[in-house]
C-alpha cells in the first residue's frame, strides 16, 4: 500500500479507474453528482497530473483510490467557513476510492496523507470541496474533524 504522486504513465489507469467508479455511482447513489467526461474527465485528470496535483492510492500496484490536492479552492466559497487566508490552506478535490474497497479505510488514509503533506509544507489548514448531498464524504470528513 502506498500513495504516489501520479505522472503521465498513470493517466490511462486513472481514466479507467474514474470511468469505472462513476459508472458504479450511476448504478447506485451518485453522491458527488459526477458525470465522467464532464467531471472528472480525461482532460481534468491529465491537467491534475501535469500540475503535479493528482495522487493515487495503490494496493499491489493497482489504483484503488485517488485525490487531487492543491492550494486552489477553484470554486465559490462565500458560505464556507474558511478561517485561513488564501494560500494558507490546501484543498482536497475529487476524492475517490474503488467501490471494491469500500469500508477499508482508504479514504481516511488519503485524507490523513493530505493533512500531513499540508503540515509538512507549512500550510495552516486543509479544506475539502464536497457538495452538500455527498453524505459519504461529509460523514468521513466530519469524523476526521473537518
Amino acid at each position: 500500500m502506498s500513495i504516489i504522486l501520479c505522472d503521465e504513465s498513470n493517466i490511462k489507469e486513472l481514466v479507467e479507474f474514474f470511468k469505472e467508479e462513476v459508472a458504479y455511482l450511476d448504478q447506485t447513489f451518485n453522491y458527488p453528482k459526477w458525470k465522467f467526461g464532464l467531471y472528472p474527465s480525461e482532460e481534468s485528470i491529465t491537467e491534475a497530473v501535469t500540475k503535479k496535483e493528482q495522487y493515487a492510492y495503490l494496493i499491489d500496484g493497482k489504483i484503488v483510490g485517488a485525490v487531487v490536492f492543491n492550494d486552489n479552492p477553484g470554486g465559490k466559497y462565500e458560505n464556507a467557513n474558511i478561517v485561513c487566508k488564501r494560500n494558507e490552506y490546501m484543498v482536497i478535490h475529487t476524492l475517490a476510492t474503488s467501490h471494491k474497497c469500500y469500508k477499508k479505510g482508504i479514504a481516511t488514509k488519503i485524507v490523513n496523507f493530505c493533512i500531513e503533506k499540508a503540515k509538512k509544507e507549512g500550510y495552516k489548514g486543509v479544506y475539502s470541496d464536497i457538495i452538500p448531498t455527498n453524505v459519504l464524504s461529509k460523514n468521513l470528513l466530519t469524523k476526521l474533524g473537518f
